[in-house]
């Protein structure tokens, strides 16, 4: 038995090819656009067959006899017993013309070939998308009783199956498979469509919430999802039955489900928490259409939508997909497949399957390359304080990714040492000695690198100043203040204003801005420090507001007690936990890599959660912990005796509240 299949590489295509393969002694003509040698052999891996049994016919969907020559055309008359036309423009956002085109036009054009070359059988591949928003149930032998058909992509499916119905000479057999997902036995599926729009938002979901806390879900009409190998498998045996001719054949699920049980299988699928609680998307459509257009029409709103929709993956339509009003009775398919084994599997069977595939293959994620090396290779990076500490850690990993490095400090002598280790390790380090708390040394600097390199890519301000004193010992020491916020906080904007107008004109940049859990925790005996961090984090803020549609990003990393040379002085640190400069950097790294607007641990979030729904419980937690370490010897003003070694009570508390200054 010998076919000819329109759009053979497609998803459906390629599968239904193979299947008919199987069959003893049949063999495949198929509509190539290119007989490149490379496209094929890949086509006849997939098949597990040879040039011998399936035949390129190279030719155009969108010329008339598929522009197949004459030649082409003699060779195949009278060979062909079944003509399935399977090829067709399905994408949602494509044009009115570009539908027309290939939907219609090239149904048209295949048919006319189907026509000349003598074909047994005509089979059309059509979609439930031909009823169009049908309010009701869909029946197999309805037609001319499709709704609502304003959608492009609609639109077509219903006029291209119209040319079958009355345009066609040969017999014919029509096919509406519902939504098409992944294979039911390997989850395979070529591209994000239908339920897998929301997949992006369930996970995460999950990365947010645990998987037993109940989340709140969208609850819509029933979407009928069929898998492919099902749509293939039916397909195949329906085409090949007996007095099955002149008629159209629903390849859908009996027994659909509502969007709210779909969303709730795949995120257990995922997972990620139960969907439990269910807001209906139909009650959006209680509101005029003139009032969402006037909402739209406000740039605040459409750009806050325009962005969470395009975070989330989801098509501007999802909503039409949501409250898909239509159902569809599938019973002539229910009888032709009787006794045939062929069924639409339960959701609940292969949804991990589908999940599974996808986060591992289709995932957006996946073809953004997160690595340090892909974001900073070749840009100018700026670290300050970079001769110690946690500056030197990260400039460590940025000159092993690639990037063209630029340290600054005072100490002359540690930034030698620093660009003598970096050149022991084949590391090449741009190291620059300057006080940048000094308005003029900052300035100078700003315009020497912009002079040198054209400005920086990324900027880390990471060189900071930390006092841990009580304000009661502090009533005389106002410098403390000054020098805190001199270096914290205005030598950390000047910076940013220095380098700000070169990244405009690149319309891209990146501001790191090292901050401290203290700011979340409001830690006492570091009034001086956290006001400093707290104004940089507000002035970020601020920034971040005013530029975020210039492609300059802004970080602010909360860090954890870091081992430092800074809290060196505080002998009580040696017996607490401690971030190693190592590890700070790594945080530093996931600021570069995912640029979120702030990076912070869970006990710091924890923090500002106490503060912001019980800030007197707080207080008293604060007050706790001030009261329960003292001053160093150097901030309480004595000189002599030796430290004392930390309580039991201070051990616990320091363990439980690991990363906190004290």
């Amino acid at each position: 038995m010998e076919y000819f299949v329109t759009g053979a590489s497609g998803f459906i295509g390629k599968r239904l090819v193979r299947k008919l393969l199987a069959r003893p002694d049949s063999t495949v003509h198929f509509l190539t656009r290119s007989a490149d040698p490379q496209r094929l052999e890949s086509l006849y891996a997939f098949w597990g067959a040879d040039a011998g049994r399936v035949h390129p016919v190279v030719g155009d969907l969108t010329k008339k006899q598929l522009g197949v020559g004459k030649a082409e055309q003699k060779r195949l008359k009278g060979r062909i017993d079944h003509f399935f036309h399977l090829a067709a423009l399905y994408d949602l956002a494509a044009s009115a013309e570009a539908d027309e085109a290939v939907n219609i036009g090239g149904t048209r054009n295949t048919l006319a070939f189907a026509e000349a070359i003598g074909a047994g059988r005509f089979h059309h591949m059509s979609s439930i998308a031909a009823a169009g928003m049908f309010e009701g149930i869909f029946r197999e032998d309805m037609f001319e009783e499709a709704e609502n058909l304003e959608h492009p992509y609609y639109r077509s499916k219903h006029e291209s199956e119209g040319i079958v119905r009355r345009e066609c000479k040969l017999p014919w057999r029509i096919y509406r498979p519902g939504s098409v997902v992944g294979d039911s036995r390997s989850g395979e599926m070529d591209k994000i469509d239908g339920p897998y729009y929301f997949f992006k938002l369930i996970q995460r979901v999950r990365r947010l919430l645990p998987p037993w806390l109940p989340s709140i879900g969208i609850e819509g009409g029933r979407i009928n999802l069929v898998p492919v190998d099902f749509v293939v498998d039916a397909t195949d045996h329906i085409a090949h039955l007996e007095g099955e001719d002149g008629k159209c054949f629903h390849l859908t699920d009996p027994h659909p489900h509502r969007v709210g049980d779909v969303l709730k299988i795949f995120a257990r699928a995922a997972h990620a928490p139960d969907m439990g609680l269910r807001i209906n998307a139909a009650l959006l459509g209680f509101i005029p259409r003139g009032v969402k257009k006037s909402l739209l029409a406000l740039t605040p709103v459409r750009r806050i939508r325009n962005a969470v929709m395009k975070d989330l993956g989801l098509p501007d339509d999802i909503l039409d997909f949501v409250n898909y009003p239509t159902r569809f009775d599938c019973r002539e398919t229910t009888r032709a497949l009787a006794g045939s084994g062929i069924a639409v599997p339960p959701l609940e069977s292969y949804a991990w399957r589908l999940w599974d595939y996808w986060e591992r293959h289709l995932d957006p994620d996946l073809f953004i390359d997160r690595t340090l090396k892909g974001r900073v290779q070749g840009k100018v990076a700026l670290v300050t304080g970079g001769s110690s500490g946690i500056g030197k850690a990260v400039a460590r990993k940025l000159a092993e990714a690639g990037a063209v490095t630029v340290i600054v400090a005072r100490d002359k002598e540690k930034l030698a040492e620093t660009k003598r280790e970096f050149e022991a390790a084949g590391l090449p380090l741009i190291a620059y000695s300057a006080d940048i708390a000094n308005h003029e040394e900052c300035d100078d600097f700003v315009r020497q690198v912009t002079a040198e390199y054209g400005g920086v890519d990324l900027l880390v301000n990471n060189a900071g100043r930390s006092i841990r004193r009580a304000i009661e010992n502090s009533f005389d020491r106002f410098h403390d203040f000054e020098r805190c916020m001199q270096l914290n906080y205005f030598a950390a904007v000047r910076l940013t204003l220095g380098f700000l107008p070169g990244m405009l004109a690149k319309k891209k940049g990146h501001i790191v801005n090292i901050s401290s859990i203290g700011v979340l925790t409001n830690a006492p005996r570091f009034s001086a420090y956290v006001a400093s961090k707290s104004a940089l984090e507000a002035f970020s803020r601020c920034a971040a507001s005013e530029f975020s549609d210039r492609g300059i990003d802004f970080t602010c990393i909360n860090m954890p007690l870091v081992r430092t040379p800074m809290i060196a002085p505080t002998q009580l640190y040696q017996s607490v936990p401690t971030l190693a400069p190592e590890e700070a950097a790594e945080l530093v790294v996931e600021a570069i890599v995912h640029k979120p607007v702030r990076i912070a641990t869970r006990l710091g979030v924890f923090g500002q959660v106490v503060h912001a729904v019980s800030p007197k419980l707080a207080q008293i937690i604060m007050n706790t912990s001030f009261r329960m370490f003292p001053d160093s010897v150097a901030a309480s003003g004595r000189k002599d005796g030796e430290p004392v070694q930390p309580s039991a009570d201070q051990v616990a508390f320091s363990q439980l509240m690991r990363g906190i200054h004290f």
